[in-house]
């Protein structure tokens, strides 16, 4: 059984629902976490076999003001060997689109996290039949790492 870290910043509450679709699919094998992505102390990510991280956009490609002391801190903890991928929503009116999944996934490699699946970013709220299919190819690729890894 995999320890399991679910951190998201969620405004209109769409990013939230994202993480809760994740954590949902997750729950029954593995032990997962879920918290406010600025209630998360960096340090302990180290701790996690698997870390998610999920937050909207703001503006057009900003990462919003409740990530970026935790961006700033990831540059300072070593993720080698910790499985990550990232997630979020966005508008699709922005030439940014969903810039911060990007963001967290440059930041996660950078610190060392291998990069488990390519970010999910959904448009507006994850209500869609593709959303759903992409949750589900997210989770999946969760747990064929877990099962390379064997945790």
């Amino acid at each position: 059984m995999a320890d399991i870290l679910i951190a998201f910043a969620s405004m209109s509450g769409n990013t939230e629902e994202m993480a809760d679709l994740i954590q949902s699919h997750l729950d029954e094998e593995h032990r997962v976490t879920m918290e406010e992505i600025e209630d998360v102390e960096v340090s302990t990510l180290e701790d996690y076999d698997v870390v998610l991280l999920g937050s909207y956009t703001w503006n057009d490609g900003d990462l919003p003001y409740e990530v970026e002391y935790f961006y700033d801190d990831l540059e300072e903890v070593n993720l080698e060997g910790v499985g990550a991928a990232a997630f979020g929503s966005g508008d699709s009116i922005y030439p940014q689109f969903c810039e911060s999944v990007y963001l967290l996934e440059e930041r996660l490699k950078s610190s060392g996290a291998r990069i488990i699946t390519e970010g999910w970013k959904v448009d507006m709220t994850p209500d869609r039949e593709e959303d759903l299919e992409r949750c589900q190819a997210f989770v999946q690729a969760v747990d064929l790492f877990l099962k390379k890894v064997e945790v």
